[in-house]
C-alpha cells in the first residue's frame, strides 16, 4: 500500500502519493555560485533528471558542484506540452529537480503550469528556496519594504505597458520590476510620465562582480542613461505614491468636479438621489442643504 501525505485545497483535501516521484522547485544563484544551499546542492544530487530552463547555462552550475545528471530544455515556449512527459517521468518513480537560469523558478520564469497540474493532481511537489532577485534588491533599495508589490518584467507592447503603469500610479506600495539594459531608458521615461517624479533604486548585476545599487529619481537616472549607457540585468524599485501626495490628489480632483456632477456620478454608481448628496457633502466638506439646491432639477 502507497504510503500517502496530504495537503488542502479550498475545502478539498487532496491525497499525495509520495510512491511516486517528486518534483522539487529548487532555487540556484542569481550571480554568485557561493550562494547555493546546502539543500539544493543534496537535492541535485538525488533526484534522476533536472529540468533546465538553459541546459547551458544549468550545466554551468552543475560543473561548478561537480554534478552530473541528466538534463531536460523545459522553457516558456515548450512549457505546457511537456506537462505529461514530466508526469510521467514521476509516475515511473523518478524525481525531478526544476531550476530556471537564476532565482527561484516560477517567479518571471517557467514552471507556473506544471506545478498548478501536479498540485492539483496530488502529485508530491517540494520547494527547496534559494536566493531572488527583487527581495535582494528590496532590502538593499532603502525603500519602504512594509508593504510592496512585484510586477516583474512589463509588456513589450507599449500601449499595454502604458497602461499598465497607468493603473499603478495610484499604487502607495514600493513597485519591484524587472528589466532588461536595451529596454531600460524607455522603461523609465514612461514611468515618470505615469508616475511622476519619484524616488527609486536600480540594482544590477546582483551578487556579482559588478553589483551596483544606484539610489536616484527618473528624471537623473534618465539623464545619466542617456550619457553613460547602462549594463547588466535589472531590477527597479520605485517607491509608491505617498498617502499624503493621494489625499492631496484627489482633493485637487474634486475641486475640479462640480457638485452637480459628482452627484450624478454617485448617482450612476447606483446610490439613490439623497444618498448621493450626503456622499457629495461629506467629500465636498460642505453643508447638505448646499448640494440639494444645486441638485434640484437631477
Amino acid at each position: 500500500m502507497s504510503r500517502k501525505n496530504v495537503s488542502t485545497r479550498g475545502n478539498k483535501i487532496v491525497e499525495k502519493d509520495i510512491e511516486k516521484g517528486c518534483l522539487y522547485i529548487v532555487g540556484t544563484p542569481i550571480g554568485n555560485l557561493g550562494d547555493i544551499t546546502y539543500r539544493a546542492v543534496e537535492t541535485l544530487k538525488k533526484v534522476d533528471i533536472i529540468l533546465a530552463e538553459d541546459t547551458r547555462n544549468t550545466l554551468k552550475l552543475l560543473n561548478y558542484l561537480q554534478i552530473s545528471k541528466h538534463m531536460i530544455s523545459y522553457h516558456r515556449h515548450n512549457e505546457q506540452e511537456k506537462i505529461q512527459s514530466v508526469v510521467k517521468l514521476l509516475e515511473d518513480k523518478k524525481d525531478i529537480a526544476l531550476v530556471s537560469d537564476a532565482g527561484m523558478p516560477i517567479i518571471s520564469d517557467p514552471g507556473y503550469f506544471l506545478v498548478d497540474y501536479l498540485v492539483k493532481n496530488g502529485y508530491h511537489v517540494e520547494v527547496i528556496p534559494g536566493v531572488t532577485a527583487f527581495v535582494t534588491a528590496l532590502v538593499m533599495s532603502g525603500i519602504n519594504s512594509t508593504t510592496f508589490t512585484f510586477e516583474g518584467f512589463l509588456s513589450v507592447n507599449k500601449k499595454q505597458r502604458n497602461k499598465r503603469l497607468e493603473s499603478l500610479s495610484k499604487e502607495t506600495r514600493t513597485m519591484i520590476f524587472y528589466e532588461a539594459p536595451h529596454k531600460i531608458l524607455s522603461t523609465l521615461e514612461d514611468m515618470k510620465e505615469a508616475f511622476g517624479e519619484r524616488k527609486i533604486c536600480i540594482a544590477r548585476e546582483l551578487t556579482k562582480i559588478h553589483e551596483e545599487y544606484i539610489y536616484t529619481t527618473f528624471e537623473e537616472a534618465i539623464k545619466n542613461i542617456k550619457e553613460n549607457s547602462i549594463k547588466g540585468e535589472i531590477v527597479l524599485v520605485i517607491e509608491g505614491l505617498s498617502e499624503e501626495k493621494l489625499e492631496e490628489e484627489k482633493n485637487e480632483k474634486l475641486s475640479k468636479i462640480s457638485i452637480k456632477d459628482l452627484v450624478k456620478e454617485k448617482m450612476e454608481e447606483g446610490f439613490t438621489k439623497k444618498e448621493a448628496i450626503k456622499q457629495v457633502a461629506k467629500l465636498k466638506s460642505i453643508p447638505k442643504n448646499d448640494v440639494y439646491k444645486e441638485c434640484l432639477d437631477l
